[in-house]
């Protein structure tokens, strides 16, 4: 199974357009040591030709024009397009807009939560998917469901399940408790090659490892997981947004309740921090965030990065 990371920022991208923050600057002024990244989603196939997208960000175009395995075949139709799927963990902006470029009548398939479904159906901007070809499937819950599109088998299953976490914000209820959140308001994806057995999960949205998301897991070969802060307080620290990450349905990566302690007795193979929020110092590859994250067995993810299972 091919894995291409098309982003791995997280809502805003590094640089954020408004952000003058001093990662932000770095990277916008081009300092060594810096990457710019676009917004959280990956490419899977299990073959090299047809391709789902898990979680569609705003910056979709960019990416696919980033992405050559993306572009329409060379020797196909006038309109083609090698991406059959997309397969949505929440109704976050950053995971959710990105499906207004897949417009002009292309068929493809879009699988989400009940309630994600619910959002898209709910705003009027996204009839620009034509209903006759791009249908839009509720994923089950704790069942494998195969991923198809444009009459194609992609020959890859995901099962969805809950992970602690919060509805988009946009959705909050202020009055009602976890500000209206429900169980599947942030799904995680097991993603499995059929015809070899292999998976992975992808995880870009977590506020917590409970026992049960722990025991699941657990001996994983592969894990993508939320990378947005390194501190619960970074984001106050800085004077960027007057919000903590449990605020914000993220856990953090240090310290005693955080996720490079959380994985440490669980022996995932290989664990990549995705949807990093541009006040995070992992940015910064000569820091000593960074190297402690690299320290503790952990690669931090980047556009463009492959992996092969």
């Amino acid at each position: 199974m091919q894995i291409r990371v098309l982003g791995s920022g997280a809502g805003g991208g590094f640089p954020q357009w408004n952000c003058n923050g001093r990662l932000s600057s770095a990277v916008r002024q081009g300092k060594p040591g810096f990457r710019p990244r676009t917004q959280s989603s990956l490419a899977i196939s299990a073959d090299g030709e047809s391709w789902a997208l898990l979680n569609a960000s705003p910056d979709l175009r960019q990416q696919i024009n980033d992405t050559p395995a993306l572009w329409p075949r060379a020797d196909g139709a006038a309109r083609n397009s090698p991406i059959k799927a997309a397969v949505l963990t929440n109704g976050d902006v950053d995971h959710i807009i990105g499906l207004i470029n897949l417009r002009e009548a292309q068929p493809l398939s879009v699988y989400a939560a009940d309630r994600v479904l619910a959002t898209l159906a709910a705003n009027s901007v996204f009839n620009v998917l034509a209903a006759d070809k791009v249908p839009r499937i509720e994923l089950p819950i704790g069942r494998p469901i195969a991923i198809t599109g444009a009459g194609v088998d992609l020959g890859i299953d995901v099962e969805a399940f809950p992970v602690p976490g919060k509805v988009a914000l946009y959705l909050e209820d202020p009055s009602a408790p976890g500000f209206g959140s429900r169980p599947t308001d942030t799904i995680g994806l097991e993603v499995r090659e059929r015809a070899s057995g292999r998976s992975f999960f992808y995880i870009p949205g977590c506020a917590r490892l409970d026992a049960p998301l722990a025991e699941r897991l657990r001996g994983a070969a592969l894990v993508f997981f939320d990378g947005t802060l390194f501190t619960e307080d970074e984001m106050l620290r800085q004077g960027l947004m007057a919000k903590t990450g449990s605020r914000m349905g993220h856990m953090n990566m240090s310290g005693d309740d955080g996720s490079m302690a959380a994985f440490a007795p669980l022996d995932v193979k290989r664990r990549i921090y995705v949807h990093i929020n541009n006040s995070n110092p992992v940015l910064d590859e000569t820091s000593d965030e960074r190297r402690a994250v690299e320290a503790a067995g952990w690669e931090v993810g980047y556009d463009g990065m492959e992996v092969r299972l």
